[in-house]
């Protein structure tokens, strides 16, 4: 595999979206020059909800540049808005995909660290956006994702940089898997057991797990 760079970055403003106007940032416009990064994210870019988007464990939201290519091919009538950018990212990463990552991988991107925390789970305003109810279960069913990024070292990141594995805390738990697992009812109970106690993964699917657990059995079945 070739080096992975960052192809482009985005960042987006409030603005109405869809035909009742609802706020939001899903709409993003590529940067040109360096942008800093901070614990919440990269400085312009704006999140509408924050109790769905943004915060520690959902601040910069990358994306595999070359899953276009196939959006363009399931769905002709979006090819103009289905380029790099056009999902809500803030970096499009070429020759980078979710089979490539475990849980917790740490990227040195820049001067910054960023850590891979947990998949998009696409929300409705994804269909508003294209005006496509069908987006948003699409993502799921096919397991493009795109992943989101914690921030361990603010810094500065440009368009162009490598995007280099520094570390990777859970090389048995690929990012592949936990994105199946944004479907109800998937996880082993061992599976469960060891994402309440995963570094690296975000806090709310550690609850999640935790909370899954107390309602199954002790064994797996």
């Amino acid at each position: 595999m070739n080096d992975p760079r960052v192809a482009s970055i985005h960042v987006g403003k409030i603005a109405p979206l869809g035909p009742d106007g609802v706020p939001s940032g899903f709409v993003k416009h590529a940067t040109s020059g360096a942008v800093r990064v901070t614990s919440l994210g990269i400085l312009g870019d704006e999140q509408a909800d924050l109790r769905a988007h943004g915060g520690l464990d959902k601040a910069v939201y990358g994306y595999g540049s070359s899953h276009y290519s196939a959006w363009r091919r399931e769905y002709p009538q979006h090819t103009d808005l289905l380029v790099p950018g056009g999902l809500g990212e803030n970096l499009a990463i070429e020759c980078l995909t979710e089979v490539d990552l475990c849980v917790g991988d740490v990227h040195g991107i820049g001067t910054a660290r960023l850590q891979v925390c947990q998949p998009r789970q696409p929300c409705f305003k994804f269909a508003l956006r294209f005006d496509d109810k069908n987006l948003p279960k699409a993502m799921i069913r096919n397991g493009r994702s795109g992943w989101y990024y914690r921030v361990l070292v603010p810094g500065v990141i440009s368009q162009g940089d490598r995007v280099a594995l520094v570390e990777r805390p859970n090389p048995s738990f690929p990012f592949t898997r936990l994105v199946e697992l944004t479907a109800p009812g998937k996880a082993t109970r061992t599976e469960l057991e060891q994402m309440r106690d995963m570094p690296g993964l975000a806090l709310n699917w550690q609850r999640r797990a935790e909370e899954m657990l107390a309602r199954q059995p002790d064994t797996d079945g």
